[in-house]
């Protein structure tokens, strides 16, 4: 039994620090990625300009015009 108990003290495999650590830096992470891609939609505002300078029927959304 001396054994064992000895054993159960020193079983922890990280520090508790880690794991919130491990999550800020996957949450900046995600972050990063989200800001990276903040300005998509203007990056391609021209393809809607194409759609309301020809008339075809379908508004920059995909709804008929009817």
């Amino acid at each position: 039994m001396y054994i064992l108990a000895e054993a159960a003290e020193h079983a922890g495999g990280v520090p508790a620090i880690v794991y919130p650590v491990v999550a800020a830096c996957f949450f900046t992470f995600l972050g990063f990625v989200t800001w990276s891609f903040r300005d998509v939609a203007y990056r391609h505002s021209h393809k809607f300009q194409a759609t309301r300078q020809h008339e075809t029927g379908v508004d920059e959304f995909g709804h008929s015009k009817i």
